[in-house]
């Protein structure tokens, strides 16, 4: 246990917390309440890094409770639905500190237990270990026998172990690419993943029970995307809605360092076309960035930059070097001025894909499912047999 932090000290605190998220309409179940209540955030989170911006590039701050004043301030944030980092790695290509563990909010975290529908007896993976305070909360409500861990930083998972048999849970924790899941040990009537996917890995499907569950972060190539709850039917398919509320997690790694360098495609040297657009790129920045992400390869990268000219421009580059460069000001006629290279006209999808979008009715994501099997994930509109997108999958994890 933490030193200098008695029960008497953090019991109200987690209390307040409960209330707190049971007033929200987070806590709704009297066993995750009790789950709350018994497992102390503290003991997972004994140091965490804060972001100083005032230096270039900024740098994270470690944080660790010495005197009464820092334990005060360190338990306030820890019994708050705050997220907080605590690893930080650097990134030697790019010259920065890269954030790659964090101990989640502790109100998104009990919403997608929540989300889980588990029951007792029920046996759950997890993917991304981190600090280990998920799979604490996990194995109080379904006992240590029943819930497992996976993370790719085997340090991450040796520490949570000790963190967690020091309070005496004893779950399965695991190193290894949680992609892989845990074949040894499947099958799974639940699977949760605490870290940002491009894709359902085929061998979670193959592990699902079937009528089990599987609640992730999935996102497209421009990053846009949400918590989707999904269903596996007796054959190995998943299929299930995004959930209306707001989740958002560090991307899966799969390596023990940052999640991308540096390298990207070099742009092709091809003449680019200019054009007029009356696409403002500035609606890439909102809700019609899902959809639009649909109608671009896999591993297409975008940027707000300056132009030769020194005007701010939206920027998109594809994996074969085809780019798209639109102003972010429109002219005296309304009009933007889209400049495109290479075998993919980047703009030109995406402004097929504003005139979809409108089509449906300017929809937020929560209206779309995915229908995903180990060979291919399709996103549908409103319903499985309605409208629908391939979702483009990377072949390989871009590095960039």
């Amino acid at each position: 246990m933490t030193a200098g932090v008695t029960e008497p000290t953090w019991r109200p605190l987690a209390r307040r917390l409960a209330d707190r998220l049971t007033a929200d309409g987070d806590l709704r179940t009297p066993q995750w309440r009790a789950a709350l209540l018994a497992v102390p955030r503290h003991e997972f989170v004994p140091r965490y890094y804060l972001q100083d911006t005032s230096t270039r590039p900024a740098r994270w701050i470690a944080h660790e409770p010495h005197d009464p004043a820092d334990v005060a301030r360190w338990l306030e944030l820890v019994y708050s639905p705050t997220t907080l980092i605590t690893e930080i790695v650097d990134d030697s290509e790019r010259g920065v500190q890269v954030p790659v563990c964090s101990s989640t909010k502790p109100d998104l975290m009990i919403r997608m237990l929540e989300a889980l529908q588990l029951s007792t007896g029920m046996r759950a993976l997890e993917i991304g270990t981190g600090t280990g305070y998920n799979a604490g909360l996990m194995a109080h409500r379904l006992g240590d026998r029943n819930v497992y861990s996976v993370d790719i930083d085997p340090a991450l998972v040796t520490a949570a172990r000790h963190r967690l048999s020091g309070l005496g849970y004893r779950p399965t924790l695991a190193a290894g690419d949680g992609a892989d899941g845990l074949a040894d040990h499947a099958p799974f009537d639940r699977i949760i993943a605490t870290c940002a996917l491009r894709a359902i890995p085929p061998a979670w499907i193959d592990q699902l029970r079937p009528g089990g569950l599987v609640l992730a972060h999935l996102e497209g190539p421009l990053g846009a995307g949400n918590l989707v709850a999904l269903r596996r039917g007796e054959q190995p398919v998943v299929q299930g809605k995004f959930l209306p509320w707001w989740g958002c997690f560090m991307r899966r790694r799969t390596t023990t360092g940052p999640t991308s360098g540096s390298h990207r495609p070099t742009p092709t040297t091809q003449q680019a076309t200019t054009r007029p657009s009356t696409l403002d790129p500035a609606e890439l920045d909102g809700g019609f960035r899902f959809l639009a992400q649909l109608h671009l390869p896999a591993e297409t990268f975008r940027s707000i930059r300056l132009a030769d000219d020194h005007t701010p421009v939206t920027y998109l580059l594809a994996p074969d070097g085809s780019w798209a460069e639109v102003t972010r000001h429109a002219d005296a006629c309304g009009h933007y001025t889209a400049r495109e290279a290479g075998p993919t006209p980047l703009w030109t999808a995406v402004e097929s894909a504003w005139t979809e979008w409108n089509h449906l009715g300017t929809p937020p994501w929560h209206d779309f499912g995915i229908t995903a099997t180990p060979n291919e994930h399709r996103i549908w509109h409103s319903d499985p047999a309605g409208p629908s997108w391939r979702l483009p999958i990377p072949t390989r994890r871009p590095a960039w």
